[in-house]
């Protein structure tokens, strides 16, 4: 969450403490901002532009949960306080002064609210029903698709050794398959059929997360699940080209490992397959000086500075 410094009392506008996050959040603008996505999103619907609707609908979420927290550290809230007295805390607006600052009411911030407590479940609502249609036969087309080529691609034994070192075990892999189990091993795990996305996580997990439009899914979830505490030590496996997409950047609160060389991966018929570009393993955990002595032979390993 962003930690705020001060606030504008005139324009409401809020000027992030953390210097690596120079952000500046402008409530007044949050209500035209969401309209604009609005129509962002409806006409990437009309010509089926999946890419475009998923980048928005993921940014009209993030902007509404941006605006969510802000309302609740700066607008004051009412409570009885006997013979009928009020008692205000919080921030220095009043409901009616941010109301009017923002032209977004009290009960359009508590739908935002409750709707964002399940972003996953929102998320679909505001995709729509014929986005999830063509992901159904997308989905459809790509298990034809591997298994006519036996195109399926699994982590090598060693990479998963060297995490299940620095793990202890392995309680949950959220995004698998039965093949893949024979080096993983995992206590549970979930697959295409039991999806990951709909089950809540737990312990120690490993996650290759399938690529395309999914990856960025499974990622939040991760960091929704080690927030909620259930999920104790993580260490993912993704492309090192997506530093620069909105869903890796809480990645960067972890420890990386940036791969010098391409993982080759395996398919159901043993035969591999290299990448074409590098990949990063990405530990959440107590164990971060274990896990940079054991990936370290992988490649360099690196932690955002400040920690």
């Amino acid at each position: 969450m962003t930690q705020l410094a001060t606030v504008d009392l005139e324009t409401g506008e809020v000027i992030a403490r953390d210097d690596s996050l120079p952000t500046r959040f402008e409530p007044q603008a949050a209500k035209v901002r969401d309209a604009k996505l609005d129509a962002v999103i409806e006409y990437a619907k009309r010509v089926k532009d999946w890419p475009t609707l998923e980048r928005a609908v993921d940014e009209k979420i993030e902007q509404q949960a941006e605006f969510v927290q802000w309302w609740r550290e700066n607008v004051s809230v009412n409570h009885g306080s006997g013979r009928g007295k009020k008692v205000a805390d919080r921030g220095p607006f009043s409901v009616d002064q941010a109301e009017a600052l923002t032209g977004i009411t009290k009960q359009q911030v508590s739908k935002w609210a409750k709707r964002l407590k399940d972003r996953e479940k929102y998320r679909r609502q505001l995709y729509g029903a014929a986005w999830a249609k063509a992901m159904g036969e997308l989905t459809q087309a790509s298990q034809l698709l591997q298994q006519s080529i036996s195109n399926e691609h699994y982590t090598p034994a060693k990479y998963i050794e060297a995490a299940r070192h620095v793990l202890g075990e392995i309680d949950l892999d959220p995004a698998s398959c039965d093949r893949a189990q024979q080096v993983v091993k995992a206590k549970e795990y979930f697959t295409a059929q039991r999806s990951g996305l709909d089950l809540p996580w737990w312990g120690r997990v490993w996650m290759n997360p399938p690529y395309g439009g999914l990856a960025p899914r499974f990622i939040e979830k991760l960091m929704h699940e080690i927030a909620a505490e259930r999920v104790s030590a993580a260490i993912v496996l993704v492309n090192s080209h997506c530093t620069d997409t909105r869903w890796f950047q809480p990645l960067w609160n972890g420890v990386l490992c940036f791969t010098d060389h391409r993982i080759n991966f395996y398919g159901d018929d043993d035969t591999r397959s290299g990448s074409t570009h590098g990949s990063v393993f990405v530990y959440f955990g107590d164990k971060r000086e274990c896990f940079a002595e054991t990936f370290s032979q992988f490649g360099a390993v690196v932690a955002r500075f400040p920690a």
